[in-house]
């Protein structure tokens, strides 16, 4: 580990040792929405129709820092939802993946589009269904607030919840395991 590093939330070398070098080889980053991109609360409205998604902003920061230095991410949710479309599209997420029963195979299909292999990305998932795109990830993450049988398989918890920072977190920890995220701090404090 590099004797610049300084933990922003949480150290990933003491509390989980092999996130640090799994983060570093990192070339694609995957999402669930639901209790990842948001806290995983549904809101119905009187239409009862899905009414309201909240994403944390400095999230999207960390994944547009991410495709800066050429590392896209994806997501790959099972619900719908024009929401979820209309943030990836500000974000600019072109690999977007909703109403998908198995992960795994919409995974697949993605790492065969950019030609890399299941041990090239993070996954960050939170409750069973993303079992089986976690399953051959290079680096496993569970937001805090995630199940504890995904907590049980992922090689990073992170200390923020999803939908508050937990991507953030991510997006910071495979920068600075990739020797990047000093070079850009230092860009955006000129």
């Amino acid at each position: 580990m590099p004797s610049a590093f300084t933990p922003h939330n949480t150290n990933p070398s003491s509390q989980h040792p092999q996130a640090w070098d799994r983060a570093s080889t990192v070339k694609l980053l995957v999402l669930d929405v639901d209790g990842v991109l948001t806290n995983g609360q549904v809101l119905i409205g009187e239409n009862g129709k899905e009414s309201f998604k909240a994403f944390d902003i400095q999230d999207g920061f960390g994944i547009k820092l991410l495709e800066k230095i050429g590392i896209p991410t994806a997501i790959i949710t099972g619900r719908s939802s024009k929401m979820v479309l209309a943030r990836c599209e500000e974000l600019g997420i072109k690999h977007v993946h909703m109403g998908v029963e198995n992960k795994a195979v919409a995974l697949e299909n993605i790492l065969q589009s950019l030609g890399l292999k299941p041990a090239d990305c993070a996954v960050i998932g939170d409750d069973w269904p993303d079992f089986q795109m976690m399953k051959s990830a290079g680096l496993k993450v569970c937001p805090a607030q995630g199940h504890d049988a995904v907590k049980a398989i992922a090689h990073f918890v992170t200390t923020r919840s999803g939908g508050c920072g937990a991507v953030r977190e991510v997006c910071d920890l495979i920068l600075k395991a990739q020797n990047r995220y000093e070079e850009l701090l230092t860009q955006a404090r000129a």
